[in-house]
């Protein structure tokens, strides 16, 4: 499917350039339900692109160029003879334009609210005020693109994401039993960086191949999706990344809708070394048990000895039931060879 409820399968070539300077490669450019999917012939991904984040470098020139908002380094240019693509992505980005909060309305939110803190909290209250502030009013647009942005930064390191022509489905299957059927493009799979999962604003998910490839059980896979996917749930990815980036990072974000380049690198190295945050043994139950999951296949992956994830075993929801399949066992098989094997 795509945005556009006309088209089924949009696809076009194009030259993708990665960074300044990097030779210009040609691809195929295919227009999904919420991204711009940038492949490799043989179907490997090598980027996606929320579309909110995607911004033209020379309207109303050819050959069509773009970038994602934040990098203007990474471009794809599209020939005029792909006018059906072009055009495509003309009417969506005019539409979610349409949508956006209005920068001088913001602008103006933000002194006024600047304002009512300075004079009603005083200089103590203010960074954690203004932070939260930050938190609240920064749309889910917004959010998608700098999650991507940071995506493209987290690729630099470990790789373009994997993909494959065979993958692409179970790899959306897998997404949607975990995260649910509005989310089946929430799942990224690396070929290395990130330790095993991690998540980042507007509701990506990264995976490590390792939990694909070295396990035959998708429950593992699909129980690392999940925890990481409570994580997110109840530490707002972008509040942690304005935690990071410091009070000026997010004064920044309110009055331009940018994050300083500089915070961006810096975070997103931080993503790749950092130890993910223990939960709750209660709320992992809880989630595994609302997902229809069992948590005992998870549990020893995390330690092989089960002493330390005990609990997980002992209470599994459904260790004693049929939970409901994550995967058929041909999707699985095709789904571990989405790095290629």
């Amino acid at each position: 499917m795509t945005a556009l409820k006309q088209y089924q399968r949009l696809e076009a070539s194009g030259l993708w350039r990665p960074e300044p300077g990097a030779q210009r490669r040609e691809v195929i450019v295919s227009l999904g339900d919420a991204s711009l999917t940038i492949s490799e012939f043989s179907g490997r991904a090598l980027a996606h692109w929320s579309l909110p984040a995607v911004r033209r470098a020379n309207r109303g020139q050819t050959p069509a160029i773009y970038h994602p908002d934040g990098d203007p380094g990474e471009t794809l240019e599209l020939a005029e003879d792909e006018s059906t693509m072009i055009d495509a992505i003309e009417r969506l980005l005019r539409a979610i334009e349409r949508r956006r909060p209005r920068p001088g309305k913001l602008r103006l939110y933000l002194l006024g609210a600047f304002a009512a803190i300075v004079v009603g909290g005083g200089i103590f209250w203010l960074p954690d005020a203004l932070l939260e502030h930050a938190r609240r009013v920064v749309p889910m647009a917004k959010r998608e693109a700098i999650g991507e942005a940071l995506l493209t930064r987290v690729t630099r390191v470990s790789g373009q994401a994997c993909m494959s022509d065979d993958a692409r489905l179970p790899l959306r299957n897998l997404a949607g039993r975990v995260l649910g059927n509005d989310r089946t493009d929430d799942l990224v799979v690396l070929p290395g960086g990130v330790r095993d999962t991690a998540h980042l604003p507007g509701g990506l998910i990264l995976m490590n191949r390792a939990l694909i490839e070295d396990y035959e059980d998708p429950d593992i896979a699909a129980g690392y999706i999940l925890v990481e996917a409570l994580r997110a749930k109840q530490a707002d990815p972008l509040g942690d990344l304005l935690d990071y980036a410091g009070l000026w990072s997010a004064l920044r974000l309110l009055t331009t809708g940018n994050l300083p380049e500089s915070a961006m690198d810096s975070y997103a190295e931080t993503l790749l070394t950092r130890r993910p945050e223990p939960l709750p043994e209660a709320a992992l139950l809880g989630a595994f048990d609302a997902a229809d999951l069992r948590s005992t296949p998870y549990a020893f992956a995390v330690d092989i000895t089960g002493e330390s994830t005990l609990g997980l075993i002992e209470a599994d929801p459904h260790a004693g039931d049929a939970s409901q399949p994550v995967l058929s066992d041909a999707d699985w098989v095709r789904l571990q060879g989405i790095c290629g094997g």
